[in-house]
């Protein structure tokens, strides 16, 4: 399988951008993670870089796309940055959220893990097949029916979260127990809160529709958050992968 990454990171608003991205790719396998340091916590830029260089130090050393390694890669990552707090007691409240994607490239099969609000979603057919349930605490009242999905991005609480990476009790990441089996054309989007803040789930399935790669994809999302961002608005990033057959052509 072939695959076709795209990354956007903007400081939005803001004079510092605390999302952090990286991927890395070995041999029949690919890895990607994203990042968000919590804002109002000091040190969240550094706790995003810490967290993603976390993860993909573990896949790096142990290039294994599976379920089992998915997880061990979230738990070192929150083992490494809890030793910085460690060492460095003014940044003990550095905290960060994470999306983790592990692609077996020469099987097809694809699996990842969340913690926090940044989430991942797949489409398939231009529709969003599957995507993450936030650790927050909107989403559990959306969950018991107390919210409706749809006032999710303006709930004054939607900044409340249950899990994030550095806290004292580690976090239970949501990891994929059963790989999914990846299509030719399949999508996949990583994104932080700031980005799908602004961005509904509509607008990602009419504008990928519409679009002849992952750049374009982006950049026309891009353009609905600068519409609609309001001054100061919080970093965005966004990491899009498009899938392919190796014998398709069309992205390489």
């Amino acid at each position: 399988m072939d695959l076709r990454v795209s990354v956007l990171s903007s400081p939005g608003g803001r004079a510092v951008n605390e999302d952090a991205y990286g991927f890395w790719a070995g041999p029949d396998c690919w890895f990607g993670v994203l990042s968000d340091g919590l804002g109002g916590h000091a040190g969240g830029q550094l706790a995003s870089r810490i967290v993603v260089q976390g993860v993909l130090g573990r896949f790096q050393g142990q290039p294994q796309p599976t379920s089992a390694n998915v997880l061990g890669a979230v738990r070192a990552a929150h083992d490494s940055l809890v030793a910085e707090q460690r060492r460095r007691p003014g940044l003990a409240g550095m905290r960060a959220t994470l999306v983790v994607l592990a692609v077996d490239t020469r099987n097809a099969r694809a699996t990842w893990a969340h913690v926090g609000d940044t989430r991942l979603y797949c489409f398939r057919g231009n529709v969003i097949l599957l995507q993450t349930r936030d650790h927050s605490v909107v989403q559990t009242m959306v969950d018991a029916g107390y919210l409706a999905p749809g006032d999710l991005r303006g709930s004054r609480h939607r900044n409340a979260l249950l899990a994030a990476m550095g806290d004292t009790d580690p976090p239970e990441p949501r990891v994929e127990a059963a790989p999914l089996h990846v299509r030719d054309g399949d999508r996949f989007l990583l994104c932080t809160d700031g980005f799908w803040e602004y961005v509904a789930e509509a607008d990602m399935e009419r504008n990928l529709a519409a679009s002849v790669d992952p750049d374009t994809w982006l950049f026309q999302l891009e353009q609905l958050i600068r519409e609609r961002g309001r001054p100061g608005q919080d970093n965005y990033s966004a990491l899009a992968v498009a899938c392919a057959d190796s014998c398709t052509t069309v992205l390489r």
